[in-house]
C-alpha cells in the first residue's frame, strides 16, 4: 500500500534538499566560477555537517538493503534533516519514494539552491546562477515523467533576459518556472508592466501556470524589523518558512499583493490562458482575500468598469496549496471547491509528517467530490492544453 492509499494525487510542492555541488555540476565551464557557494549564503544556512550526514546514509541505504528498507519505512518521518530523508537529492532514489507515495505527479522546486543565486546585488551572477538552477532542476527530473522541474526566473533581470531564460529553461527541460511576487527595487517596473506582457505570453503559448512559492518574494519584508526588536528569541519553523510568529501570519501578503496586481493591472485579460499556482503561502487568507478584491472593485467601478468580478478571474486563473492543519473545510465553505490543491512539500519539515491525515481532520465534514477536486482533479483540470 503506498502513502497515497486509494487517492488520486498531484503534489504541487515538493523540493530537492541540494546537495553543495549541485549548481557547480549543472554550470558551464565558463559560469562555474560565477556561482556562489551555497555554504557562504545566511539567507537559509546549510550546514556542511548535515550535507555530509546525508551523503553518508544516502550511501549506506545504496550498499545496504536493510538500511533501505528502514528509510522506505520511516519515509514521512519529518524529524530527520532533509538531506537525509529518502530522495533528498538523488533522482534515482527520489523516484524510489515517489513510488512509495503513490502520487501521479509531483512539482519539484529547489531549496538551497534557489538561495544560493537569488540574493547577489550582481545581476550577471543572478543570470547565471538561474540559468545553471534551472538546468540542474531539469536534469534532476529528466528520468521520471512525473516530475516536474520547477525553475526560477528573476524577472527583476527584465523582460528581454527574462524571457530569454525562459527559453533556454523551457529547451533545457523545465516544466515551468517560479517567479518573484515583487520587484525589490521600488523605481523598477512593476512585473504587471505591459512591458513584461512577453514573460507573460510565453507562458500562456506554453500553455503552463507560473508558480509563486514563498522563497521567491523580491527581498518583500511584510514584518518591520522593529519587530523583532522584543526582547524576545525569534522561533524558526524550519525548511524555507519565514522565522517567528509574525512571520508565519504575515506569509500570504506577498502574494496577495502580487495576484491583486496580476488581476487589477489587466494581465490575465491580455493573456486568455495565464494560469499561475500560489504555494506555500497558506490558504486561510483566501476567503478575505477574494471578498476584498470585489469591495475594491465595487469602490472603483466609477474609474474602470470590470469584465467580470476579481474573485471570479482568481477562481478560473489561480490555485491556492494549504498548509497541512489549515481549516481547508472552512476554506472550502467560504469560497468553494475548486482553488484548493494538496502539496506534501515533502522533504521540508513544515510538510509535517503526514499531510493526507491533516487535511483529511479538516475536511471530515466533506463529500468525496470535495476530497478527489482536491488531491486530483483540481490540477489535472488546470494542466489540461487550455487552447
Amino acid at each position: 500500500m503506498t502513502y497515497a492509499g486509494h487517492r488520486r494525487i498531484i503534489d504541487v510542492d515538493s523540493h530537492v534538499i541540494e546537495l553543495e555541488d549541485f549548481l557547480t555540476n549543472a554550470a558551464s565551464a565558463e559560469d562555474k566560477a560565477k556561482i556562489p557557494s551555497m555554504t557562504a549564503q545566511t539567507t537559509l544556512p546549510a550546514q556542511q555537517e548535515n550535507i555530509d550526514r546525508g551523503r553518508e546514509l544516502f550511501h549506506r541505504r545504496q550498499s545496504d538493503p536493510e538500511t533501505m528498507a528502514k528509510f522506505e519505512a520511516a519515509l514521512m518521518d519529518n524529524t530527520k534533516s532533509g538531506w537525509s530523508r529518502l530522495g533528498a537529492f538523488d533522482p534515482d532514489e527520489r523516484s524510489r519514494a515517489l513510488d512509495l507515495f503513490g502520487f501521479e505527479m509531483q512539482f519539484v522546486l529547489p531549496t538551497f539552491a534557489f538561495h544560493q543565486i537569488a540574493h547577489t546585488d550582481d545581476d550577471a551572477v543572478l543570470e547565471v546562477g538561474a540559468r545553471t538552477l534551472n538546468t540542474a532542476m531539469a536534469e534532476f527530473c529528466r528520468r521520471d515523467d512525473r516530475m516536474k522541474a520547477m525553475g526560477y526566473i528573476p524577472l527583476s533581470l527584465g523582460p528581454e533576459r527574462s524571457t530569454a531564460l525562459m527559453r533556454e529553461g523551457f529547451d533545457a527541460g523545465c516544466y515551468s518556472f517560479i517567479v518573484d511576487t515583487n520587484e525589490a527595487d521600488d523605481n523598477a517596473r512593476s512585473f504587471t508592466h505591459p512591458d513584461f506582457d512577453p514573460v507573460w505570453a510565453m507562458f500562456s503559448e506554453a500553455d503552463v501556470p507560473f508558480a509563486n512559492h514563498v522563497a521567491a518574494g523580491g527581498h518583500y519584508q511584510p514584518v518591520s524589523k522593529s519587530f523583532w526588536n522584543n526582547g524576545r528569541q525569534s522561533l524558526d519553523l524550519g525548511g524555507d518558512a519565514p522565522p517567528g510568529e509574525l512571520g508565519i501570519m504575515t506569509i500570504g501578503n506577498t502574494v496577495q499583493l502580487f495576484l491583486g496586481a496580476m488581476i487589477f493591472d489587466g494581465v490575465f485579460d491580455r493573456h486568455p490562458r495565464l494560469r499561475g499556482i500560489s504555494m506555500e503561502h497558506g490558504a486561510i487568507w483566501l476567503p478575505s482575500w477574494l471578498r476584498t478584491m470585489d469591495f475594491t472593485a465595487a469602490l472603483m467601478k466609477r474609474k474602470r468598469s470590470f469584465s467580470e468580478l476579481p474573485s471570479e478571474t482568481a477562481k478560473a486563473r489561480i490555485k491556492v496549496s494549504p498548509f497541512a492543519g489549515e481549516p481547508v473545510g472552512w476554506i472550502v465553505d467560504q469560497v468553494g471547491p475548486e482553488m484548493l490543491v494538496f502539496a506534501s512539500d515533502y522533504p521540508h519539515p513544515e510538510g509535517t509528517g503526514d499531510p493526507i491525515s491533516k487535511f483529511e481532520d479538516s475536511l471530515s465534514a466533506c463529500d468525496q467530490s470535495v476530497l478527489d477536486a482536491f488531491y486530483y482533479d483540481n490540477m489535472a483540470k488546470f494542466l489540461q492544453p487550455h487552447g
